[in-house]
């Protein structure tokens, strides 16, 4: 999953995320409430729009200045106060201990979604991340040139298999085409440009920057360690509430269940790999990952919950 898919975390917006004092025990990093603010609904579906096409001198200026206003703030935070990581190792320690705190404290809102939500409440979320689906890991291949070769080389892999390996049926973007199809829902993606929300937007947006616009790669692998990891837990809710709303064509969600602990493998290896590792700007990746992506699953149950009687 890239840009793909929803991970939920801890449910409570909180602005002392971003702005933790450092610590020097890695081992000891709390997982903090979401503290990602996403700029107007105009802002972020603007961007959206700049990211697919190509900029001109005037389109440029746009995306850093709303950049500016967003993420790049974020991430130079989470980059001030990363823990004080010695080798790569401990960083890596440092994440499977966020990820296992972060999986024991899953919020409500997975409990509803798998257990609760409605056909049409679940048609909602679906639709929320449906600019991802339909695009799923196409933004993310300009980060491979960006990146030193043997750290490039474990990225690559687990973009193939985004990408189904060559096989159209199987890429995961297919894969969420087949599951919009059985519940009736548009193919195109300008179609969901009207009613996806700001966070959702900003989920989208987020690997966009991480690939493309960010200073530095190294923001992209540490947020997409999170993210190959985090999915094993995060995509439970969706599976099983597919399961019981009797839905066939799941295989989207199982896939991930599936595939990403290969993927969550390779890419600690790309971090491993890497002769000059910047641990600061791999945690920042971490952090930002994780609140963009859970804000995000947390703004689209929402909307499912007030939206759908």
């Amino acid at each position: 999953m890239s840009t793909t898919s929803a991970a939920p975390t801890a449910s409570t917006p909180s602005a002392a995320a971003a702005s933790a004092p450092a610590t020097a025990a890695p081992s000891a990093v709390p997982v903090a409430a979401h503290s990602i603010t996403a700029p107007a609904a105009t802002s972020q579906r603007e961007l959206h729009s700049l990211y697919r096409r190509v900029p001109n001198l005037g389109d440029y200026g746009s995306m850093t200045a709303i950049e500016e206003r967003w993420i790049l703030p974020k991430a130079r935070a989470y980059e001030a106060s990363a823990p004080r990581f010695g080798s790569a190792g401990e960083l890596l320690q440092a994440l499977k201990e966020f990820l296992a705190e972060e999986e024991a404290s899953l919020p409500e809102s997975a409990t509803f979604l798998a257990e609760h939500a409605t056909l049409d409440q679940f048609k909602v979320v679906v639709r929320q991340f449906a600019l991802d689906g339909l695009t799923e890991s196409e933004s993310l291949l300009p980060v491979v040139p960006r990146l030193p070769y043997r750290s490039a080389m474990a990225v690559f892999r687990v973009l193939i298999d985004e990408l189904g390996c060559g096989n159209e049926e199987k890429a995961h973007s297919q894969l969420y085409r087949d599951l919009l199809t059985e519940l009736g829902m548009s193919l195109r993606l300008d179609d969901y440009l009207d009613e996806t929300t700001p966070e959702c937007f900003a989920y989208v947006n987020m690997f966009h920057w991480l690939a493309s616009r960010a200073p530095s790669p190294q923001y992209f692998l540490g947020a997409y360690a999170y993210f190959e990891t985090s999915v094993l837990y995060a995509f439970q809710s969706f599976a099983r509430a597919a399961r019981r709303l009797g839905i066939t064509h799941d295989a989207y969600y199982t896939e991930h269940l599936y595939i990403d602990s290969y993927h969550s493998s390779h890419m600690r290896t790309a971090i491993r790999s890497l002769d000059e590792p910047d641990l600061a700007k791999i945690w920042a990746g971490v952090r930002l990952a994780s609140d963009i992506v859970g804000t995000a699953t947390e703004a689209a149950v929402a909307r499912a919950r007030e939206t759908v009687a």
